[in-house]
């Protein structure tokens, strides 16, 4: 699977570093894209990437790439999907998938037309970290759970991709599907009602998010964003007979599990990883091994549910894209 990147900052530079530690017999990073030839020609002697396009276009006429990953801000997705639908490319589609609803909608109905394989690059979707998770919960390790508590920050508002609207910025859809995606991957996706404020910018987007879910089925999740500054990063899963606590659920580094009396029962380990791109990647080469047009980590129908949840509370909070 020759693997092709699209904008080159730095998150294509963290795919790059994960395809060549990953040192997989089928994964090949193959190409990297910029709209600008010299950045493209400088990613790849950084990245050792075997061909460099100063066009989008340009690679994706190359009938040898098989993979695109799309890491571009969240306002291209759009356009980008439907580009390489046109060329028939498979993509990794990193989050927020796009800037809302209506267009993943649109763009996951024109990839099955079209019979061209898409998924989110969601990459706590993928990892180990979610079947343990899953687990302790299904074989009662903390009794039957009924609330989450999940947060996540970091100072990073004075980035263009966060502070601009015209780039879909904002808190909720660069840091806030995180803590989202931890509480829907736990109690699953049958929401009842979601509430939540937030505080903006001069530029109208939102810098600090809460989030109120509560599920079909009696549970609760409250959550926090902010790309104000540093948060502890931890997600709580709250049970009748304790509960587990996740460091860092932007990329688990610990799983512990507690008991009533809050003493420390069990730490449950993490394997090693590369960066944590690669089960996105690996679960990507299965998928295009047989036939498939989703991965069944992050069907289509989820990441058009999350979206609607983002949507939900972008109306709450009276945020609009200039391109919307």
């Amino acid at each position: 699977m020759k693997v092709g990147i699209m904008g080159a900052g730095k998150i294509a530079a963290t795919m790059a570093q994960t395809i060549n530690g990953m040192k997989h017999p089928e994964v090949e990073l193959y190409a990297i894209a910029s709209r600008s030839l010299e950045k493209a020609l400088d990613f790849a002697q950084k990245n050792n990437v075997t061909k460099a396009f100063g066009s989008y276009e340009e690679m994706l006429k190359d009938p040898d790439v098989d993979l695109i990953y799309i890491a571009t801000p969240h306002s291209e997705h759009y356009s980008n999907i439907k580009l390489c639908i046109q060329y028939k490319k498979a993509m990794l589609v990193e989050k927020a998938f796009t800037a809302n609803a209506c267009q993943a909608e649109e763009v996951l109905a024109l990839a099955r037309s079209n019979h061209v394989f898409i998924t989110e690059a969601i990459w706590t979707r993928y990892m180990p970290s979610r079947s343990i998770i899953d687990k302790l919960i299904e074989i009662g390790t903390i009794g039957k759970v009924h609330s989450i508590q999940a947060n996540l920050g970091y100072p990073i508002f004075q980035i263009d991709r966060i502070f601009k609207p015209e780039l879909a910025g904002g808190a909720l859809l660069d840091i806030g599907v995180y803590p989202l995606n931890f509480a829907l991957m736990a109690f699953g996706h049958e929401v009842a009602k979601i509430e939540g404020s937030c505080i903006k910018a001069d530029t109208g987007v939102d810098f600090m998010d809460n989030i109120a879910l509560t599920f079909k089925d009696g549970k609760f999740a409250s959550l926090h964003a902010t790309c104000m500054g540093p948060t502890d990063r931890i997600g709580f899963i709250y049970g009748e007979k304790g509960y587990i606590a996740v460091t860092n659920i932007n990329n688990p580094e610990k799983i512990e599990v507690f008991d009533t009396d809050h003493k420390l029962v069990r730490v449950v380990p993490i394997p090693q990883q590369v960066t944590g791109y690669e089960y996105e990647l690996l679960s990507c080469l299965e998928a295009l091994k047989t036939g498939a047009l989703e991965c069944k980590e992050m069907p289509h129908q989820k990441t058009i549910e999350v979206l609607k949840l983002t949507d939900t509370l972008r109306q709450l909070w009276g945020i609009h894209y200039p391109f919307e």
